[in-house]
């Protein structure tokens, strides 16, 4: 079977994967499954149901959306007649949504429902190239997406054909999505994916496991980031069934209702996981905590090529029946598959869960390149922890004499949209994409990231600091939800650290440490000093320069939602020097113009 572009899925499953459960969502707690003809059937209604209203070729519609199965049928059937689809973030501000909505000049928006039209309508309502929008949720204000549909099944004779001719004439190189990337900086820049940059990408990715027709996957990253999006055609190309959370708040339940076996997330969501077991294995006594912890020290010892160390593998075998199989069991039960991405991942995490028989790929790429450039594979031989992993095979990938990673193959991007210099500053002559990541390839052929390009920076000194190193080993601690290291053209290295409340909430409670609220706790002495001595712990492990030499501690949580990280859980480093401007001042004791 030719699979060029992405909604030649839909051929592929109903050749292959006959399924009652080709996608499902959850609505008020019951689970709404679509069958594979179901998919094929509604997404092409859409295609329809979008040629009677009027669109055409070349027009864009954005959706701003949670996860559900309703956006899989809208983005198969805007891909069938050459509409790009614009997805966008449900959580981001009204200045991004105006940007985006104007700049991609979308005609038409989809929305999840009432809470996001009340974000959005003012903007909406202000921008003249949207002729309409729709909603997946019913309510008052707006029509539902099925009006959509039902000019779909009303008009299937008469745009049959129509259909199938457009589709004949859509190339694999033609852009089949434009996706806004978060940014740190700067306003958000339009990716421009092809079918190809996209099919090429999950047809590779594909190899990388064995899972496929009968597993099932539960989806909650956002499918708006081409990450989610790449893994979701993924699943569909091996006939992984594909269940949606209802929301992050019921990740949980939903995983113990699915039973997945295997799902994507990203590193902050598993440090979470890990720091909540831990947090259960510190509250019990006696045997039972010496048992424990005897297995999680266990576990953070394990090797991938485990198979001649006879002795540990029989600590092991005990130790995943005593305590690791409650592990399994919170997350489903079976031998769970878990791929990560969007940031580094903590070592340690990656072998303390493959010990307890949860199987953590890592890889790494970016919304440019489709968005995978390497990943590590579900087997002991092309797996390394610390990396993400072998180059993909169709992906070249060479290290430049600044140790930038430059990446060049079908999956790099046609483009920025309307931004023809700043696609010539990101793809050299010779075609290789700019990731703006430093690395190398080691001697057995993994890539290492080491950090962000524009990230590094320089003491006064002239001694070069990579902050995500040295934020990644801090925030091992369970003290610390979220750091900044800065000190550029200092004499040292500082850091701003947002501490993980909920835990130090419950260390104030053990030793009646008494405070009014998180601006005073972050303030008492004896806090300090408990931070003063994590830092020092993790300080021994870096080098003289690397140290930190003194932190502030802020009051506030770290969010999206609040401007500090973006969507994707990066830190917002311009956003969060302006906001602690002043405490930075004093680390460093001068004036600053506040």
């Amino acid at each position: 079977m030719n699979l060029t572009r992405t909604f030649d899925l839909l051929d592929r499953y109903k050749e292959l994967y006959p399924m009652e459960d080709a996608l499902a969502g959850k609505q008020d707690g019951k689970w709404i499954k679509y069958s594979t003809q179901d998919y094929i059937n509604y997404s092409n209604w859409v295609s329809y149901g979008l040629l009677a209203l009027g669109f055409k070729k070349g027009d864009k519609i954005a959706t701003i959306s949670n996860n559900r199965p309703e956006w899989n049928l809208m983005d198969m059937g805007l891909a069938q007649i050459g509409v790009t689809h614009v997805p966008i973030y449900p959580t981001i501000s009204s200045e991004e949504y105006d940007y985006i909505l104007k700049h991609s000049e979308v005609k038409a928006v989809i929305v999840s429902g009432k809470l996001i039209w009340n974000k959005i309508s003012t903007v909406v309502e202000s921008i003249d190239s949207i002729q309409s929008v729709y909603s997946f949720n019913d309510f008052e204000e707006l029509p539902s997406w099925q009006v959509i549909i039902e000019e779909g099944k009303q008009n299937e004779e008469k745009f049959k054909d129509e259909v199938l001719k457009i589709k004949a004439g859509i190339d694999k190189h033609e852009m089949v999505t434009l996706i806004y990337t978060s940014g740190t900086t700067g306003n958000p820049k339009g990716v421009m994916l092809s079918h190809n940059n996209l099919v090429t990408n999950f047809i590779s990715t594909s190899k990388a496991h064995a899972l496929g027709y009968g597993h099932r996957t539960l989806s909650f990253l956002p499918l708006c980031h081409v990450y989610e999006r790449m893994m979701n055609y993924h699943f569909q190309y091996k006939g992984i069934s594909v269940y949606y959370a209802e929301s992050l708040g019921t990740i949980t339940t939903d995983i113990k209702d699915v039973s997945p076996d295997i799902f994507n997330t990203v590193p902050r969501l598993l440090e979470k996981v890990y720091d909540g077991i831990i947090g259960k294995g510190k509250n019990l006594s006696g045997i039972k905590k010496q048992i424990f912890f005897w297995a999680v020290n266990l576990g953070l010892r394990y090797r991938l090529k485990n198979k001649y160390r006879y002795f540990y593998n029989f600590k092991l075998k005990i130790a995943r029946k005593l305590i690791f199989s409650k592990w399994k069991e919170a997350l489903g039960g079976k031998d769970l598959l878990i791929v990560s991405g969007g940031a580094a991942l903590q070592e340690r995490l990656a072998r303390i869960f493959w010990a307890a028989g949860i199987s953590v790929l890592e890889g790494y790429g970016l919304t440019e390149t489709a968005p995978v450039i390497a990943v590590n594979f579900h087997s002991p031989c092309i797996c390394k922890f610390g990396t993400v992993g072998p180059v993909l095979e169709n992906v070249e990938v060479k290290i430049a004499d600044d140790g930038e990673i430059l990446a060049k193959g079908p999956n790099v991007m046609l483009g920025y949209y309307k931004a023809p210099e700043l696609t010539k500053e990101a793809i050299d002559k010779d075609g290789y994409f700019h990731t703006g990541d430093i690395g190398f390839v080691d001697e057995e052929g993994f890539l290492k990231i080491t950090d962000r390009k524009k990230e590094m920076f320089k003491t006064s000194g002239g001694k070069y600091i990579a902050p995500q190193v040295i934020e990644n080993k801090l925030k091992e601690s369970f003290f610390i939800e979220q750091l900044m290291v800065i000190g550029e053209n200092e004499k040292f290295a500082s850091a701003l650290i947002s501490p993980n409340f909920k835990f130090l909430h419950d260390w104030c409670s053990i030793h009646k440490v008494q405070y009014r609220d998180n601006e005073e706790l972050v303030q008492l002495p004896e806090v300090v000093a408990r931070y003063q001595k994590e830092v020092n712990k993790y300080n021994q492990e870096l080098g003289e320069t690397e140290k930190i030499k003194r932190f502030r501690l802020v009051c506030e949580e770290w969010s999206p939602q609040t401007g500090e990280l973006s969507p994707t859980q990066k830190l917002k480093r311009s956003v969060i020097n302006d906001k602690y401007q002043s405490i930075i001042a004093e680390i460093y004791q001068y004036d600053k113009k506040l």
